[in-house]
């Protein structure tokens, strides 16, 4: 049963839990070959997005900036988040 959630909707948890679900519905090869294509590619849109979230987040931590002691002080304004 395929999520029917929209993919820019999902947070990474989210799209990282169906995509191995996806996954492993595709290894165990239990499906016919119209619905592995599908399966195939929302997998790929799933990892899209899962990158897309790691990437944002590694932004945010590059953004934050530490004093001398290692002590967060602030953020630059991320844009467009």
């Amino acid at each position: 049963n395929m999520s029917d959630s929209p993919i820019e909707e999902m947070n990474f948890e989210t799209a990282m839990a169906e995509l191995q679900g996806v996954v492993e519905r595709l290894e165990r090869g239990e499906v016919a070959l119209d619905e592995s294509i599908k399966l195939y590619e929302r997998g790929a849109a799933l990892k899209a997005r899962c990158d897309q979230k790691l990437k944002e987040a590694e932004e945010k931590v590059a953004a934050i900036t530490l004093d001398e002691a290692g002590n967060p002080i602030g953020t630059k304004p991320a844009e467009g988040l």
